[in-house]
């Protein structure tokens, strides 16, 4: 397939998706058209009716058969958002087909499909790429800090990131998490598994920050904001203590913790500890503070049914989500993950973050369930 622009994008799964960013985020790029949007043929009615809904707000054609669809020769790349159950599959599917991917995260919600995954990417030699944060200012800073030696060997590696969406509070905080060894959904209107969701970017930004694998993970999953994660049996915060590869070790913390949390979009830090030195990095400073006279922010009483943590950008408005303006990050000018993806393609050269490293982060999740159900560490990689 030639990889001279213009490419042309097809997408899987519409609103209530990150593909309501993911297509636009592309589709700004002058190296990309959009081409249509598709999906599986036995997707439930609200499903369709959220793919005709991003289609019509980008004036594309909603095309009915997935084979079809990726049978065109105007296809070049497919950006795939299915919910988490059907992603793996979809993906194979399009892999060979022999079209460019950029894949939601995560890959899957098994080893088995991430690494079948794995296997249609390698056989067809496509262009792949998972969104993750390591194309942010403040993962290259870390990458530039780490590169340049200044720490000496690098001993150790802090991850917290918390996102400040939904009303917290709300939790039963007498009734402890009890996890699960082997998670069996993953797809709700009103809650995420944050480990599955946040964990995911702290867990490719290591392997990706030092080039080592992880080989032990022992975690804990907690209930403490929500009774919407509670109810559905799924983790609002997580805790992992990692080993990786040559004894590194890495911690994280990760989950949702509310609007009300943070002034902006909730914590973001990474602590690089060295034999030499140590470097404590904030995604969110610089940041401009505003103070006026304005009505506090406020957040929404309820939230929209269908997304009440506000979760997608097409239902916030509608949901009284009202954007916070008095606590403003300031970020240089970076090429952003859409861009890094179309650089990879036109440049002919791999991605730094492939479907298998995303295979990779799916074990390591899943190994963090099974650690925390059994209360002990757990190596890596699983067993078949």
């Amino acid at each position: 397939m030639p990889n001279k622009p213009p490419y042309g994008l097809l997408l899987i799964a519409g609103n209530l998706t990150h593909q309501e960013n993911y297509a636009r985020a592309l589709a700004a790029d002058p190296r990309c058209r959009l081409i249509g949007l598709t999906d599986e043929a036995d997707i439930p009615p609200r499903r369709a009716e959220l793919n005709s809904m991003l289609a019509e707000e980008l004036g594309i054609p909603l095309l009915p058969d997935l084979a079809a669809a990726l049978a065109r020769d105007d296809v070049q790349i497919v950006s795939v958002c299915a919910e988490p159950e059907r992603r793996g599959r979809i993906a194979a599917q399009c892999a060979r087909a022999g079209k460019h991917l950029y894949i939601d995260k995560p890959l899957g919600t098994t080893v088995e499909e991430a690494r079948h995954v794995v296997a249609a990417v390698n056989d067809a030699g496509v262009t792949n790429q998972l969104f993750s944060l390591v194309h942010t200012p403040t993962a290259y800073r870390a990458k530039e800090i780490v590169d340049s030696g200044r720490l000496g060997d690098l001993s150790a590696i802090h991850y917290e990131l918390m996102f400040a969406k939904g009303i917290a509070g709300t939790a039963d905080l007498t009734r402890p998490r009890q996890e699960k060894a082997v998670a069996d959904r993953f797809t709700f209107v009103d809650s995420k598994r944050e480990l599955f969701c946040v964990g995911w970017y702290p867990l490719i930004f290591f392997p990706w920050l030092t080039g080592r694998r992880v080989t032990s993970v022992y975690a804990t999953t907690s209930n403490y904001f929500f009774a919407e994660h509670q109810n559905n049996n799924v983790e609002d915060f997580s805790c992992l203590l990692l080993e990786l590869e040559g004894g590194l070790t890495a911690t994280v913390t990760c989950g949702r913790t509310g609007w009300s949390s943070h002034p902006s979009h909730g914590f973001h830090k990474i602590h690089l500890v060295g034999e030499a030195e140590s470097v404590d990095l904030d995604a969110y400073e610089p940041h401009l503070e505003i103070h006026n006279d304005a009505p506090a922010w406020r957040q929404p009483a309820v939230g929209h049914p269908e997304d009440p943590m506000g979760f997608w950008s097409s239902t916030q408005t509608a949901g009284g989500v009202e954007p916070k303006t008095d606590w403003l990050p300031v970020q240089p000018a970076v090429a952003d993950d859409a861009v890094s993806f179309l650089d990879c393609l036109q440049q002919g050269r791999p991605s730094d973050v492939p479907v298998a490293l995303g295979a990779h982060a799916v074990e390591v999740i899943l190994a963090g369930y099974q650690s925390a159900a059994q209360g002990q560490p757990v190596t890596i990689p699983l067993e078949d």
